[in-house]
């Protein structure tokens, strides 16, 4: 029988892009996960409707809710037991503050590969597939410890911990993964490697057919639509 997989988390203590992370593997897989997301929406109201319109204003950061459990007592319970906060500290230390980033820093919570929300990239109907994923890439908002057990010397030996972890993305992460478009407002575009007219025609006005608006405007310099440049910035002008 295979080994059930540990759950882990990915401690960039440098901050975004950090090259080496640090593994905190959990002691004991926790039997639950409490994800809450929300979109913010604000009500506009017109005189003579049934009810006010809604309008998208934003989405809100997801929430993800956890208890894991942690026990020492495997080391002993008599004189010289050892402290269950030599693992618990590793998880209270991420919602401390790290000097060179003034913030805590930013954590990853791994699971294996069937991580709620990876199955968006297999999703052929909708437009979210970038906004699929592997993991909760996060920051810690609090760390209730809650302190169990005890050994005649008062050494704490067991606990549980109820961890909120809040999500985080970058700037960049968010405008790659949502790939926004509007073909009512003018785009920059880079052409990249396969690049074609209809292509991009296709990502900003959801119509190919329309590729000619792009080739015609005289800015972009598209004298053979058939021969685009690799890193040529071209306008998408709006429909």
């Amino acid at each position: 029988m295979p080994k059930p997989e540990k759950a882990v988390l990915l401690v960039s203590w440098k901050g975004p892009g950090d090259p080496k992370p640090e593994q905190i593997p959990v002691q004991y897989n926790p039997t639950e996960l409490t994800f809450d997301k929300s979109a913010q929406l604000a009500e506009v109201a017109i005189p003579g409707l049934d009810l006010p319109l809604q309008q998208f204003v934003r989405g809100q950061a997801e929430k993800l809710t956890l208890d894991l459990f942690f026990d020492s007592t495997n080391e002993g319970m008599a004189e010289g037991a050892h402290s269950v906060t030599e693992l618990t500290d590793k998880i209270y230390s991420l919602v401390k503050i790290v000097p060179k980033l003034h913030a805590p820093p930013i954590c990853v919570l791994a699971w294996g590969e069937s991580f709620p929300g990876q199955s968006l990239g297999s999703l052929t109907e909708v437009q979210i597939k970038g906004q699929s994923r592997h993991g909760f890439q996060c920051v810690v908002e609090s760390v209730k410890q809650k302190f169990t057990l005890f050994s005649t010397e008062g050494v704490p030996l067991r606990a549980t911990l109820t961890v909120a972890f809040r999500e985080y993305k970058t700037l960049k992460q968010q405008l790659d993964q949502l790939k926004l478009s509007s073909p009512d407002r003018t785009h920059s575009h880079v052409i990249e490697e396969g690049d074609t007219l209809w292509r991009v025609a296709n990502r900003y006005y959801n119509r190919p057919g329309r590729w000619r608006a792009v080739a015609e405007k005289s800015e972009n310099g598209i004298h053979d639509p058939r021969r685009l440049t690799v890193g040529q910035f071209i306008e998408v002008p709006p429909l």
